[in-house]
């Protein structure tokens, strides 16, 4: 497979949304996994529904938010549905959790491996440069990516096709160059319609969508890309 750059998504394939819920469960006994599952459904949900509320403004949508915000306000949501008090101070420590989510294990080596095979890398990511760049440095990723890409500059959310164009325009190559990995399976399809070739890291052994395309390549681990590449 000739590819010029491997673009990750970030929250779910590079790093572990639901490392938070170690956290939640010390702040809530017996609720950690699932505020955290809550939490996250609920950040989609809002990106999807900012995205679908205005998709054709040349500005990006009107209503519009930092991912940073999004990800507060579902957590907000998260623990009213679940009757959980959040003061201040719990809100602090898991909003700063999220800025230190643990990477997959697999994931360095990777990066190291695709940056000595000299292929271009970035994270193309619906959070915010502020919240990517902590993320990344924590996890010592900052040395093996080319970019970090985030849909602040077009205002809408992937997956509409104006995220996915970041990345053409970042390395100024056909679709086809481009592998998009990603281990949501949404995310994926919507890279498949875009034009890329796409790989899904179905890390839950999760069924295929019953719309669109297939993924070009489905793999169990970040370390399948590598059998794929050579």
């Amino acid at each position: 497979m000739a590819i010029k750059a491997v673009v990750f998504d970030a929250y779910g394939t590079l790093f572990d949304v639901y490392s938070v819920g170690v956290l939640a469960e010390e702040l809530f006994p017996g609720n950690g996994q699932a505020l955290s599952q809550i939490w996250r459904d609920k950040q989609i949900e809002y990106t999807r529904l900012i995205t679908q509320s205005d998709p054709h403004n040349p500005q990006g949508s009107q209503y519009y938010l930092p991912f940073e915000e999004i990800t507060r306000c579902a957590l907000r949501y998260a623990c009213k549905r679940l009757s959980l008090l959040l003061n201040d101070d719990k809100e602090r420590q898991l909003m700063d959790a999220y800025n230190q989510l643990t990477p997959f294990p697999e994931n360095l080596s990777v990066l190291q491996a695709l940056h000595e095979k000299k292929i271009n890398t970035a994270i193309l990511s619906n959070g915010s440069h502020e919240m990517l760049n902590k993320v990344v440095k924590a996890a010592g990723f900052d040395a093996y990516l080319n970019a970090i890409l985030t849909v602040e500059p077009v205002r809408l959310f992937k997956t509409a096709p104006e995220t996915y164009n970041l990345a053409l325009n970042q390395f100024a190559c056909h679709k086809q160059d481009i592998l998009f990995v990603s281990s949501n399976g949404w995310d994926a399809l919507g890279a498949t319609w875009f034009g890329f070739k796409t790989f899904w890291v179905n890390r839950y052994n999760f069924p295929l969508e019953e719309i669109g395309p297939h993924p070009t390549k489905v793999g169990r681990q970040l370390t399948d890309i590598l059998d794929l590449l050579n």
